[in-house]
């Protein structure tokens, strides 16, 4: 992503080409965007434990992702080729989150379960430990 990003913004600003400068600058905006589409799925899904809104996130960065991809490719193709394994592994991820949230009814919060009594803290048992 960044050797993608830094590519197309070095080609495309400065072309002589109009055209090119303009689709550069998108370019950067649809960049800033995914970076902030990326950096809140990782909550949505593992600390807040919100699958739809994870999964209508990742959604979302894979279609800007592959628009970018299409947008970078009239800039620099290098820069766009530069980022289809990110584009494989959203496809993946989304597969993932979307599985998982259908797997578990869309609700991850009522599968937690209670840490048994006579346990540890985080509840787990050592073999040395003395039963009472």
């Amino acid at each position: 992503m960044g050797y993608a990003a830094y590519r197309a913004w070095n080609t495309g600003i400065t072309s002589l080409n109009p055209d090119t400068v303009a689709l550069t600058k998108q370019g950067a905006t649809l960049y800033t965007i995914q970076l902030g589409l990326n950096l809140i799925w990782m909550p949505l899904f593992f600390v807040w434990e919100r699958p739809i809104e994870a999964s209508i996130d990742i959604t979302l960065l894979t279609g800007v992702t592959g628009y970018l991809t299409y947008i970078w490719s009239q800039v620099d193709p290098v820069a766009s080729w530069a980022l289809t394994p990110y584009l494989g592994w959203l496809g993946f991820a989304t597969y993932l989150c979307v599985g998982a949230g259908q797997l578990n009814d869309w609700e991850f919060k009522s599968k937690e379960k209670d840490k048994p009594a006579g346990k540890g803290p985080d509840g787990t048992t050592y073999i040395n430990e003395k039963k009472e």
